[in-house]
């Protein structure tokens, strides 16, 4: 199968390697209670936990050097998984707190650090400004003026992302209507903690090419169709959708069925080292479980091409190089 691979679905701050967030808290001095295992693995109980763990590991990032190292450690990771193009999350409640000067050094940073990954690695990274779903519309309006005034080569899209279960989407389409006015990308978190509404509230209210997760929509048949019918790009993370209770086990998982429905699917990590995946084992988990062949995970990549929120030039050369994927091994 695939050598080369596209990831469109990860969160930067939820990619971080414990070691290197373990190593940001001692250098500041930084005591982190309750965020790792004995292991040393990111450790939390449930969803709303995660959100809790997220946070706090994510305390340590406080300058835009640590965001450079973030992006560095990330980008090394993605190329050991074999991606050629990543597009990743990133808030400016984080990087910040939402001062869009402030947020533009964060972005220098990040930029700087991703460029300088690609000459050494061939990763091309992208950002998707995030808004925080529970933290309400007011500060996702703030994030979407983030994202507007800094549109362009590097931020070429904006989603949303936090506790699905709290307001409805459209209590945030202003932010989207920014965004989108500014030209960018959108997607947004629907489908995986508030059901098959949620997916039709973000395609009705929000109009977003591609739904982050959306794997509920698979108890409602007519949603089905009309993803199929509407080309909408699902980003499916399946290991964090596991962890997180969603389904019991990868024989449950409505992936295979939503592709074989129509549905375009993608297949990312999420926020691997808190789910204990890589995207070599979503792989092959996916090859184990449906017996998706080397043709399965090249459509799942040129599906994922054609989706990203990169310019022309860009998905014209990822289109390429796909082309060139060896497809014998699906893992």
């Amino acid at each position: 199968m695939s050598d080369k691979r596209i990831e469109l679905h990860l969160h930067l701050e939820g990619a971080a390697p414990p070691d290197l967030i373990r190593r940001l808290a001692e250098e500041k001095h930084q005591r982190l209670v309750g965020v790792f295992d004995a292991q040393g693995r990111f450790a939390f109980r449930d969803f709303g936990h995660f959100l809790q763990v997220y946070e706090a590991a994510t305390s340590v990032l406080t300058t835009p050097q640590d965001y450079a190292r973030l992006v560095t450690a990330v980008a090394e990771d993605l190329a050991a998984q074999q991606v050629i193009y990543g597009e990743v999350f990133v808030s400016p409640a984080f990087c910040g707190n939402h001062d869009v000067a402030a947020w533009r050094d964060y972005l220098a940073a990040m930029q700087e650090a991703a460029t300088q990954a690609e000459a050494r690695h061939g990763v091309t990274l992208r950002g998707i400004v995030t808004a925080i779903r529970h933290m309400g519309p007011e500060v996702a309006k703030q994030a979407a003026h983030c994202a507007a005034e800094t549109a362009g080569d590097w931020i070429v899209g904006f989603g949303m992302g936090g506790d699905e279960r709290m307001g409805k989407p459209g209590d945030f389409a202003w932010s989207f209507d920014l965004a989108r006015e500014a030209g960018l990308g959108l997607t947004v978190h629907a489908g995986e903690f508030g059901g098959p509404d949620s997916v039709r509230d973000a395609l009705d209210d929000l109009r977003v090419s591609r739904i982050g997760h959306g794997v509920r929509a698979a108890e409602d048949h007519a949603l089905i169709d009309r993803l199929a019918e509407s080309g909408t790009v699902l980003e499916v993370c399946p290991g964090s959708n596991l962890k997180l209770g969603l389904f019991p086990d990868w024989t449950s998982h409505p992936i295979d069925q939503l592709r074989r429905a129509g549905v375009a699917v993608t297949v990312s990590t999420d926020d691997p080292p808190f789910f204990h995946t890589t995207l070599s084992r979503e792989y092959e988990r996916l090859a184990e479980v449906f017996d998706w062949q080397a043709e399965d995970f090249q459509a799942i990549n040129v599906t994922a091409a054609q989706a990203a929120f990169c310019d022309a030039e860009t998905r014209a050369r990822l289109l390429k190089l796909l082309e060139t994927n060896d497809d014998r091994d699906p893992t």
